[in-house]
Order: structure tokens, then C-alpha cells, then sequence
């Protein structure tokens, strides 16, 4: 794919008003998910729920693409039709987690780094045969007493790095997801100056690495007070702080800037990405790459009933399409 593609590519991503659904949970994270839902958790159901969520009608007009787990990509609808082809039909891009999730960072207690370059560059070679147009790869960054350390932020950035310039060898747009987790009685302030650092060393990173910022997209996590923080920011010191951390590390070549929703609420994930969009223009466009807060509420409908309630939850999932669709453009409704 040529530099061109891998841009156009990137820009579609984050057209206006339109944002990605992620529904790339692991066997062993969906099975959580089922679980509370009284679901059990086996492919066909796997299958089906994967089948509602992406076969809801009118989900293009707010979902620019959905980021897909290894199972999904390989299943087709209860029709025989690959999920790949009816996302392309319906003008939603495929996309695919490609990393192998966090380990423990040896010699650095309570830090992770992410693993899964061995084999990445096959991989992604059969997943773009598979029609996958991007990739995500996660890195894990936990805020606690004397840490993040430098090295587990520069192992987890040097290995985004990596796969950065092998997915846009294979020609597929990299998703880079460096996440400061929200778990920890950290204030905003902390949570900046980690974000701030983290940033940093990544766009360093994908210099080094020569990766083209123009065919990247950033995931990024806002800036928020640590869940067991006391003092909690409200919506707009979030969208203040999480916009001046991006503003002083995002080079504005940058095509765009997805959010994850990370542990917040659906109704935060949304006001936050509102407010952000009410305060701009900004370098880039803002928008979302949600998962619990696109899907929390359309499970558990269609966790109910799986076979009655299908249409009941394609329309749960379309309403919080349309509302983080608006978010994306400052004009959702509250």
C-alpha cells in the first residue's frame, strides 16, 4: 500500500461525526463480560453476539470501523457471509488487535509491557488477506507508589514503535494505544504528568522508528482522576487537561486521535469526548474508539433473551453510536 492509502486510510478512520467500535475483548475478557450477563461463552455465542453488533442497520453512519479479536475475523454470519465483507458492504472499516496483551516487565514489580512482536509481520500479512485495513496494539501503564519507571515506559513505546513500521510495511494503518489506567487514588495532576511523559516518548519512538505520523492514528486515554481518588475532576477540567497534554505532545500532522473509554462510565465517555469537541478547532479531529461504552448496555439486552432480543439491542448499540457520533462533533445533546 502505498503512502497515499495508508493516509486515506487513517483519515477515513476519523471522519467527521464518526468514530470506531472495539470489540476485540479476548476469549477469556468476553467470557467475563458474558458471565455477568448469565451468557455462556462459547464461539457460536461468541459468533452471534459479534453478528449483532456488527449487522446493526444503519451502524455506518456514526462507526468509521471496528477494531476485530483473531476469532472474529475469521467468522461470517449465520448467512455464511464474512463479517470482513459485511463490514466493507455497510462502509466500515475491518480492523485487528494484533498484540498478545500485557506481561509482567521482568526486574520492574507492578509494571507490564505488552508482547507479540515474534511472528507480527506474518500475522499481519494474513490478516490484510483476511481484509483487515488496521491494526491496535495496547501498551499498559500503571500509575502507583514510584512507578510508571522510565523503562517501562520506553519498553512499551519502543515496542509500539516496532509494530508501528511493521504493520505500515504490510500496509495497514497502526493504531498506537499507550493506556495510563485509571486504577489508583491518583489525582488529575498525576495522571498529566504520566500522560505528558508517555506521549513523549512515543512520538520519539515512532521518529526513531521512521513510522509515517500521516498513516498513524493515536489511541489515547484521557486525562482523569485515578478511580479511587477522592477528589474526582468534573467534565470540563477533563476535557481541559486531557486537551493541553495532547496540544504540548501530538505532532498536528497527525490524522487523528481516538478515544479510549477505559473504566468511565458510558455517560462520562461521552460528555468528556463532547466537551473536548465544544472547546476546539483543534490540530486533529477528536473522536472515539470505544468498547464497554459502545456495547455495556446493548448486552445486557441481548443478554437477556439471544434470540428474541436482537433488534432490541441493535438499537441500543446504534443510539450510542449516534450519541458518541455527536460527541465527536460537539453537538451531542446531553
Amino acid at each position: 500500500m502505498s503512502i497515499d492509502q495508508l493516509a486515506d486510510t487513517a483519515q477515513a478512520m476519523v471522519a467527521a461525526g464518526k468514530g470506531i467500535i472495539a470489540i476485540d475483548e479476548s476469549t477469556n475478557t468476553i467470557a467475563k463480560r458474558f458471565q455477568g450477563v448469565g451468557v455462556e461463552n462459547s464461539e457460536e455465542n461468541r459468533r452471534a453476539y459479534r453478528e449483532m453488533l456488527l449487522t446493526t442497520p444503519g451502524l455506518g453512519e456514526h462507526i468509521s470501523g471496528a477494531i476485530l479479536y483473531d476469532e472474529t475475523l475469521r467468522q461470517k454470519t449465520r448467512d455464511g457471509v464474512p463479517f470482513a465483507t459485511v463490514m466493507a458492504k455497510a462502509g466500515i472499516i475491518p480492523g485487528i488487535k494484533v498484540d498478545k496483551g500485557p506481561q509482567a516487565l521482568a526486574g520492574f514489580p507492578g509494571e507490564l509491557v505488552t508482547e507479540g512482536l515474534d511472528g507480527l509481520r506474518d500475522r499481519l500479512k494474513e490478516y490484510a488477506k483476511l481484509g483487515a485495513r488496521f491494526a491496535k496494539w495496547r501498551a499498559v501503564i500503571t500509575i502507583g507508589d514510584d512507578i510508571p519507571s522510565g523503562n517501562c515506559i520506553e519498553s512499551n513505546c519502543h515496542a509500539l514503535a516496532r509494530y508501528a513500521a511493521l504493520c505500515q510495511e504490510t500496509g495497514l494503518v497502526p493504531m498506537v494505544e499507550p493506556e495510563v489506567l485509571m486504577d489508583g487514588e491518583h489525582d488529575i495532576e498525576v495522571c498529566y504528568e504520566v500522560t505528558e511523559v508517555t506521549l513523549r516518548s512515543l512520538f520519539g519512538a515512532l521518529y526513531e522508528h521512521n513510522v509515517l505520523l500521516e498513516g498513524t492514528i493515536l489511541k489515547a486515554s484521557m486525562v482523569v482522576s485515578g478511580k479511587d481518588c477522592p477528589d474526582q475532576a468534573g467534565v470540563e477540567e477533563v476535557a481541559d487537561a486531557t486537551l493541553r497534554c495532547l496540544k504540548t505532545t501530538v505532532p498536528a500532522v497527525l490524522p487523528g486521535i481516538v478515544f479510549l473509554s477505559g473504566g468511565q462510565s458510558d455517560r462520562d465517555a461521552t460528555a468528556h469526548l463532547d466537551a473536548m469537541n465544544r472547546m476546539g478547532p483543534h490540530p486533529w479531529p477528536l473522536s472515539f474508539s470505544y468498547g464497554r461504552a459502545m456495547q455495556s448496555a446493548a448486552l445486557k439486552i441481548w443478554g437477556a433473551n439471544i434470540a428474541a432480543n436482537v433488534a432490541d439491542a441493535q438499537k441500543m448499540v446504534h443510539a450510542r453510536a449516534r450519541d458518541n457520533g455527536m460527541a465527536a462533533l460537539g453537538q451531542w445533546n446531553g
